[in-house]
């Protein structure tokens, strides 16, 4: 399970330390994609494996669904821990993401999102404030 938020840096080659904590989880590599709000996701291979499962029996007739597939399928791209624990992010991904030098690696139990530190000091200041809203919202859903 990943939970937490952890500050890192991209280096010039583009590496990233992933939280000493999550490592053994991700064993020697996980697969990163293309996330929802101009973020990366990052899963293990067996929450990925489950993850394309579901959107390959996604009915293709639907242009929501085949872009959503798109989305996450084509942009993935398979990486592995180096013996310091970092990932290299593909160039398409950095860019995608605005990923800069500082990041943020925030655990969301069955995968992890890296953010550009701005955008994500953006994002979490504004859901803090609509936080009352977005509870009740989740109470309609049984949350």
């Amino acid at each position: 399970m990943f939970i937490g938020e952890y500050s890192h840096t991209i280096d010039e080659k583009g590496r990233l330390a992933i939280p000493a904590k999550f490592r053994e989880e991700l064993g020697r590599g996980a697969i990163v994609t293309r996330g929802l709000d101009n973020c990366l996701f990052v899963y293990t291979f067996e929450e990925w494996q489950k993850l394309a499962e579901k959107l390959g029996n996604m009915p293709i007739s639907k242009a929501n669904t085949r872009a959503f597939a798109r989305l996450m399928l084509a942009g993935a791209m398979d990486v592995e821990l180096d013996k310091q624990g970092r990932i290299v992010l593909p160039e398409y991904l950095r860019k995608f993401a605005t990923l800069k030098k500082k990041v943020v690696v925030a655990g969301l139990l069955n995968r992890l999102e890296v953010w550009d530190e701005s955008a994500w000091n953006k994002y979490k200041a504004a859901t803090e404030k609509d936080s009352s809203d977005i509870a009740e919202t989740l109470d309609e859903l049984g949350v």
